[in-house]
């Protein structure tokens, strides 16, 4: 029952941090009251990449005469593309037990609580309790769904991301309230597979309010063509569930203006609350800030031997953020001497379509960081392996230092993206400068090009514009 660390949550923050822990010889238990992998695996990253990607197959079928083929009777099965995404996650949740059976980690089915004395209580399903010790305990216990007031969750006319891709029915009309990532994803997959979607975005920017304004422009043109309603700058006063359907009075804080929208399904995707009830954080006395737990560069909290990472702290609520917070949290603990996160180069990425990704600053946030700047863009009507591929929309923006050359962001909108921004994390990790871009020679015909010709573009070098 004694162990030199336990993780309660199993997610992409706790399961990595786990095995880096037991490649470091310490002795690791695993607290988790659902499925290996968490969330993420289960009900987020994962499974919602396997519908969208049935979503896109249906839409190249649907195009199939652009390619110069000709398919007739195709029909989505949306069960179908329910039950495979659901084998998809199974299988990553299953590969998650055989990486603990490889690295000899304890898998501790149950809902773990601190306790006094470096103790963790784990309540089982029965309800059944026990406890065991560690010299460190790290907390990795993830968020939910962030609920808003107007817009209660009850789990059958207001739905959460987890209820949106396991519905029984397909709905013929959907309000998604809230237009960040969960949002335009899932309204981009229902919207292709043949129902009414609405987006309403408190923010006035509209879709994916914390990119940069460019991406949010170009993503409402797409959707727009694509037939989704956007109603930015908008609230949801009220929801009424009673009767046939759902309506949803909204209303428009520019001028006041409320109008009714009925649906068959609400979809709350406002954002993530984190897991930090009823996990003994009041009994040790560790410190909350704004709901979040207070840990420092090395994810220490205030009490010796607990740490937390991932959705708990403050930061980005993202998988990868987790993954390298974890491992720098172990290593720390190991006596290794790693480097603080930077939460400036952390790449961010939307898998809809088009994809967008993004890392570092926007064009107004160095300004307003006092960069004196050059910025170039470079869009897919321009390159050949896009407009080959049938896929032209969108494009490639990145800001430079003036004086210096430092590589301050990059911003893609288009297909495949979220695989091209690492070349952009990685050089911003190596200091590289936009000459030294620019001359580092991209494979022709590729979709990365668009990132060398970007940069050309802010040194007013490009080729192919």
């Amino acid at each position: 029952m004694n162990y030199d660390l336990i993780v309660i949550g199993s997610g992409p923050g706790g399961y990595v941090a786990a095995i880096r822990a037991s490649q470091l010889g310490m002795k690791v238990a695993v607290v988790e009251r659902e499925s290996l992998g968490g969330i993420c695996l289960n009900w987020g990253c994962i499974p919602t990449k396997a519908l969208l990607k049935s979503a896109q197959v249906y839409e190249y079928i649907q195009h199939a005469e652009d390619y110069g083929i000709s398919i007739s009777g195709a029909k989505a099965q949306f069960e179908k593309m329910i039950e495979r995404s659901r084998g998809v996650a199974d299988g990553m949740s299953k590969g998650i037990n055989f990486l603990f059976r490889k690295n000899k980690i304890t898998v501790i089915n149950g809902t773990g609580k601190l306790l006094r004395g470096k103790k963790v209580e784990v309540t089982d399903a029965e309800g059944k309790k026990q406890e065991y010790s560690a010299e460190h305990i790290l907390l990795a216990t993830g968020g939910r769904a962030k609920e808003l007031p107007s817009l209660p969750i009850d789990g059958k006319n207001v739905i959460d991301y987890r209820k949106a891709m396991s519905l029984e029915k397909q709905p013929k009309k959907m309000v998604v309230v809230g237009a960040g990532a969960i949002g335009v994803e899932f309204a981009y997959f229902y919207n292709a597979i043949g129902t009414e979607v609405t987006i309403v975005e408190f923010l006035e920017q509209g879709l994916v309010p914390r990119e940069d304004p460019d991406i949010s422009k170009e993503l409402a043109k797409v959707y727009k063509k694509m037939g989704i309603n956007v109603l930015a700058n908008t609230s949801v006063e009220s929801v009424d569930t009673k009767g046939r359907g759902v309506t949803v009075k909204v209303k428009s804080r520019k001028d006041g203006k409320e109008e009714e929208i009925k649906c068959d399904v609400v979809l709350s995707a406002a954002g993530v609350t984190p897991n930090t009830e009823n996990i003994g954080l009041e009994t040790l006395g560790i410190a909350i800030d704004k709901g979040m737990i207070k840990v420092d560069e090395f994810y220490r909290t205030n009490v010796a031997g607990i740490y937390a990472i991932g959705d708990v702290v403050p930061g980005p609520a993202l998988a990868h953020v987790a993954s390298a917070e974890g491992i720098i949290c172990v290593e720390k603990i190991a006596g290794q001497n790693p480097h603080p996160l930077d939460y400036n180069n952390i790449p961010s990425c939307t898998y809809c379509w088009p994809e967008i990704a993004s890392v570092g600053y926007t064009e107004q946030a160095a300004k307003d960081a006092g960069y004196e700047i050059r910025v170039g863009k470079f869009p897919f009507t321009a390159s050949g392996k896009a407009k080959a591929a049938g896929a032209s929309q969108g494009f490639v923006k990145v800001i430079f230092d003036a004086k210096y050359g430092e590589f301050l962001g990059a911003h893609m909108i288009g297909a495949n993206v979220t695989e091209m921004i690492a070349e952009v994390v990685a050089a911003r990790k190596l200091e590289t400068t936009g000459h030294e871009i620019i001359k580092a020679v991209h494979p022709h015909p590729t979709m990365s090009e668009a990132v060398m010709e970007a940069a050309a573009a802010a040194y007013d070098e490009v080729i192919h514009l």
